[in-house]
């Protein structure tokens, strides 16, 4: 694990650790007039079901299994990181297990994540860090330097929580910011992946997808648990067309294996196998959550920025199966 190399808050010119806490957002406070207040409705910021029981629930689960898997630096954000002037304030969305925290030790970094245990994982290692929701990040306007989301915004289930969380992402630094974004791509470098991967059926499409239905949840007695993790279907869920012109699947679950010997079986799996939300996989020794991914197709995030006035795309490339922008705040 990460250990933070760099001072704390504390150390900051002319702030403090309260004056660091004075950067959340008041209860009361509003955003202002923008695209932002167009989808800042009540079902955008209410969490879709499938997120909470196949994203929430599972990195809880996982969190400590989940850290040791994830060390390794992605080059292409080491280097954005890099290029932050000394003193940058630097907003982590999705941090994870804090990996990315104080790489560059001439920056300071605030962290959050949904995952309460993840959190735990940054704040034993002495990350400035705290639980908060991608789509309603707790931080006033203009105030970071910089900020992240690396692997997050294909964990949103609907288009209007992925343009939401873009959003929240440019609202937060100050004017002249930069803001870089990766997401899972649908063009896999090894193809080999996507039979690992489920396919998310037609039936459960107005559960999370279609944004022109009412958001009632999907009575169906066919609960997503229930899904065979292999099974080969050829139904479009959420569409985009490939190189060839053919529609690309974009909804799956994606496996995550946790050991039997891991100490987080005796636990939140144990409850989560008797509630439905995992499996055991006898043969390979361990319980199967399934996550929730909407990977991204080529352009879908150069699509959600084009509407947005606040911001201008400065990069976009393709990086080890992710699709990535670098944006700058007008």
């Amino acid at each position: 694990m990460l250990r933070r190399s760099t001072p704390s808050f504390s150390h900051l010119s002319n702030q403090n650790h309260t004056n660091f806490f004075s950067t959340m957002k008041s209860n009361s406070e509003t955003l202002p007039p923008s695209n932002s207040e167009s989808i800042c409705s009540s079902s955008v910021k209410s969490t879709p079901e499938i997120e909470k029981n196949f994203v929430h629930r599972v990195y809880d689960a996982i969190a400590p299994h989940f850290s040791s898997t994830r060390f390794a630096k992605w080059p292409k954000v080491a280097s954005f990181l890099n290029s932050l002037n000394p003193g940058s304030v630097i907003l982590d969305a999705g941090c994870g297990n804090g990996k990315y925290l104080g790489l560059n030790p001439n920056c300071f970094y605030i962290g959050c994540d949904i995952s309460s245990k993840l959190v735990e994982i940054c704040s034993n290692n002495g990350h400035e860090v705290i639980v908060a929701d991608a789509i309603n990040l707790p931080y006033r306007e203009n105030f970071g330097d910089a900020s992240i989301s690396i692997a997050v915004l294909h964990h949103l289930s609907t288009e209007l929580r992925r343009k939401k969380a873009i959003e929240e992402l440019i609202r937060v630094v100050k004017k002249g910011g930069l803001v870089l974004i990766t997401v899972w791509a649908v063009e896999q470098e090894n193809q080999s992946l996507l039979a690992k991967w489920t396919p998310l059926f037609n039936k459960y499409d107005d559960e999370w997808v279609d944004e022109s239905v009412n958001p009632v949840r999907n009575q169906s007695s066919n609960n997503l648990e229930s899904i065979p993790e292999t099974e080969d279907v050829n139904v479009i869920l959420d569409n985009s067309e490939d190189q060839n012109g053919n529609l690309a699947q974009q909804e799956y679950f994606v496996p995550w294996h946790l050991p039997y010997h891991r100490a987080e079986i005796s636990g939140a799996s144990a409850v989560a196998v008797e509630n439905g939300f995992a499996k055991k996989d006898d043969k390979k020794g361990a319980v199967v959550y399934n996550r929730y991914y909407h990977v991204f197709a080529q352009g879908e995030l150069q699509r959600l920025v084009s509407g947005m006035d606040n911001a201008t795309i400065v990069d976009e490339f393709y990086d080890k199966s992710n699709w990535c922008i670098v944006l700058k705040k007008l």
